[in-house]
């Protein structure tokens, strides 16, 4: 695979694919609701988000090759929306986020943040 978002692509899906089930066998092994607090509905937003903002970058990458750090903050400043728009609202129906809620949301999008991270430095380093 020589094209960096397929390659990126077919990544953020096994990774995000180990860590769920990692997280749900680590639920599980603590005897905690595995479903519960919209994780898998967190697992498939930040999947969704890293593919597209890395494609983004892509589909740019010559255009505005200067700006790319600017575009891939702006990705995250995306992410940070979609968690007030999408996530907040379910964590605070009781005004609490508990430590399960913020687990569930902050857990891929880490592992996704730093896979984006890591490959688009990569990624960069070969353009020059």
């Amino acid at each position: 695979m020589n094209n960096p978002f397929f390659s990126f692509t077919l990544k953020a899906i096994v990774v995000l694919s180990l860590s769920f089930g990692i997280h749900l066998s680590i639920l599980g092994l603590l005897e905690l609701p595995l479903f519960e607090n919209s994780i898998a509905l967190s697992y498939t937003v930040n999947l969704t988000l890293i593919i597209l903002i890395f494609g983004v970058l892509y589909m740019f990458k010559k255009k505005y090759r200067s700006q790319l750090g600017f575009l891939f903050l702006a990705g995250s400043l995306l992410k940070f929306a979609v968690f007030f728009i999408v996530f907040q609202p379910i964590y605070k129906l009781d005004n609490i986020i508990t430590k399960m809620e913020f687990t569930a949301f902050f857990v891929p999008y880490a592992i996704g943040l730093i896979l984006e991270s890591v490959s688009l430095s990569k990624w960069l380093n070969e353009l020059d």
